[in-house]
């Protein structure tokens, strides 16, 4: 299937085509160097659209095994080939022009028929500038830009051309000559400017300004600390862009995952079409807790700590968590593990620093298990609600299950108390309860309990109930 630049790419060769054959035979029926020039121009023009056409054909394919960037960067290609032609052909022309100059006039027949064939030119090339920066600015082509650049020098040519008939016209021979002189200079400056961008895309310069813009953007972004590098290049009408970005060290993976993503959409938001490989370095801030880097630590280690301590005690800073390792590991074994993470964390926060591990097996991550039976259930609700009544703050036992396992017992259970409490108190109470049950069942392996607030009651559950309903 055709795609709108490659339409446009075959519509422009059909004129380009017709309008170089009708210069090419007004030019030599009246003799005007100009309208010859034009027609010159318009043999490059052919082979330009041409060129054009096959670049667009093959820029439109997708990337491939071995064009990883696809292949957008032959209309540029393309763009520089039309460049050299038409340095070469306003070359030729301006050599031609002087000869005409500094020799008699040729003589050059002028008569309204030549002025309205220009000024036809010249409404057919502005229809064409039109329409071609339109499709290139809606599809981003190279090609067809440098081509509707190609046709606006077009209609300027043919305005000279059109000036310099008219001089003729009154009297003045050698004003054709002057105005190829004009074409020739015209192209040629149209020409450097189309190299200098083209010569630009295939160094792989940025787009001019949207560095810029993008690296403010990518520093707005939340969780970005800061930009540490970045790198455009432009191949067809898609920036391709490598962004570093420095990110804290703390944060959990899939947090960093949305951060990128967030640059990624930030720097599409600022040019539409760009696509990004973004880069997440972790580095330590200035604020880091002596927490936060302790689980980092243990997180590079590959290990699973909790219940972290940090303790300043003047000068010295003392250090206790729960490490966990496999349960099937002998004590030597881990103990080396134990040491090794104790190392790391001296390494990063000091020697003097004083580091404590508590080991203890790594839960297991699935269990096979089996409902107990009644009595069991029963007995050990009974234990519960006897050992929380002995312990203030833990109060109503309820949802309570009791399960077999290889491991032992595994026993859960919600209990409330009072929402005013400190979760330590709270904690430190229902851990007892969990140290009289485990005393009370020697088979448990495992307590998993669920505190909640205290239900309101009386006076306090119709004052709950009336904000509700109001």
């Amino acid at each position: 299937m055709v795609s709108i630049k490659q339409r446009a790419a075959l519509i422009s060769i059909a004129i380009t085509v017709a309008l170089t054959a009708a210069k090419a035979a007004v030019g030599l029926w009246s003799g005007s160097l100009a309208i010859l020039t034009e027609a010159a121009h318009g043999l490059v023009d052919v082979g330009a659209t041409l060129l054009t056409f096959y670049a667009v054909s093959i820029s439109d394919k997708p990337a491939d095994t071995t064009h990883h960037y696809g292949h957008g960067k032959s209309e540029s290609l393309a763009a520089l080939a039309e460049t050299a032609f038409l340095f070469l052909v306003s070359g030729i022309v301006m050599t031609e022009a002087v000869r005409r100059l500094w020799e008699d006039s040729h003589p050059v027949t002028v008569t309204p028929i030549m002025a309205v064939f220009v000024l036809i030119v010249i409404a057919v090339d502005a229809w064409r500038v039109r329409e071609m920066g339109r499709i290139a600015h809606e599809t981003g082509s190279h090609a067809l830009e440098s081509g509707a650049l190609h046709f606006a020098s077009d209609m300027a040519a043919s305005a000279v051309v059109l000036v310099g008939l008219i001089f003729v016209w009154l009297g003045y021979p050698k004003a054709d000559a002057i105005a190829a002189i004009a074409v020739a200079i015209l192209i040629c400056v149209m020409s450097w400017r189309l190299g200098q961008r083209t010569i630009d895309t295939l160094m792989d310069a940025a787009p001019k300004g949207v560095s810029e813009a993008i690296a403010k953007a990518v520093r707005r972004v939340p969780g970005v600390v800061d930009l540490d590098q970045m790198r455009l290049r432009t191949v067809g009408p898609t920036v391709f862009a490598e962004i570093m970005v420095k990110v804290s060290r703390t944060l959990p993976l899939d947090r960093v995952v949305a951060i990128k993503q967030a640059v990624s959409d930030a720097a599409a938001a600022v040019h539409p079409g760009t696509s990004s490989v973004v880069t997440a370095n972790p580095i330590a801030l200035d604020d880091e807790t002596v927490l936060e880097r302790v689980h980092v630590i243990a997180r590079n280690e590959g290990l699973a700590v909790h219940h972290v301590t940090v303790h300043h005690l003047g000068d010295v800073v003392s250090i206790g968590l729960d490490l966990e390792v496999d349960g099937a590991l002998t004590l030597a074994e881990a103990h080396e593990v134990a040491s090794a993470l104790e190392t790391a964390i001296r390494a990063e926060l000091g020697m003097a620093i004083e580091v404590e591990t508590h080991i203890e097996p790594l839960q297991v991550e699935t269990i096979s298990g089996l409902d107990c039976s009644a009595e069991m259930v029963a007995a050990v609700t009974e234990a519960l609600q006897r050992f929380a009544g002995a312990h203030g703050p833990v109060e109503d036992v309820h949802n309570i299950r009791v399960r077999s396992s290889d491991e032992g017992l595994i026993v859960n259970f919600h209990c409330r108390t009072d929402p005013a409490l400190k979760v330590r108190e709270v904690h430190s109470a229902v851990d007892e309860v969990e140290r009289q049950l485990r005393l009370a069942f020697p088979d448990i392996a495992r307590v998993v309990s669920h505190a909640e607030p205290r239900r309101p009651t009386g006076a306090l559950a119709k004052d709950a109930v009336s904000v509700q309903n109001a």
